[in-house]
């Protein structure tokens, strides 16, 4: 399912500031992410990866990225997982968890964004 819209201006300027405001002091007001973000800290928690084009983010579909972000990684998986990522579900509602989304995608290239648009196709058959 594709949820997000980041061709629509107004959502991806609300979007921005909602990921401002939640987001960047972990994910890098630029979308760049926490240094060594593929590697494990001491304690086994793994940095914020990049929301940009050099991260994953891209190789997941809307609505993955929708129930991570309201619900949380070990909801999602269903298990314990060391990670610092919180749940938003009692502080955004999703209209701004999407807006967030959309801002995110509006970032990255073409390129990108058609193959985004692909594992969201992907997604739907399942």
């Amino acid at each position: 399912m594709c949820l997000c819209c980041p061709k629509k201006h107004s959502v991806t300027n609300s979007g921005k500031l909602v990921y401002a405001e939640n987001c960047a002091s972990c994910h890098g007001m630029a979308l760049e992410g926490q240094a060594n973000w593929r590697q494990r800290d001491p304690d086994g928690y793994l940095p914020a990866p990049p929301h940009d084009k050099t991260g994953h983010t891209w190789h997941h579909s809307d609505s993955y990225l929708f129930l991570i972000t309201k619900y949380g990684i070990e909801k999602m998986i269903g298990r314990k997982y060391p990670n610092n990522m919180p749940a938003y579900k009692d502080k955004l509602t999703d209209e701004e968890i999407i807006a967030a989304l959309s801002y995110i995608k509006s970032t990255w290239p073409g390129r990108i964004q058609r193959q985004h648009d692909q594992v969201n196709a992907r997604a739907m058959t399942r």
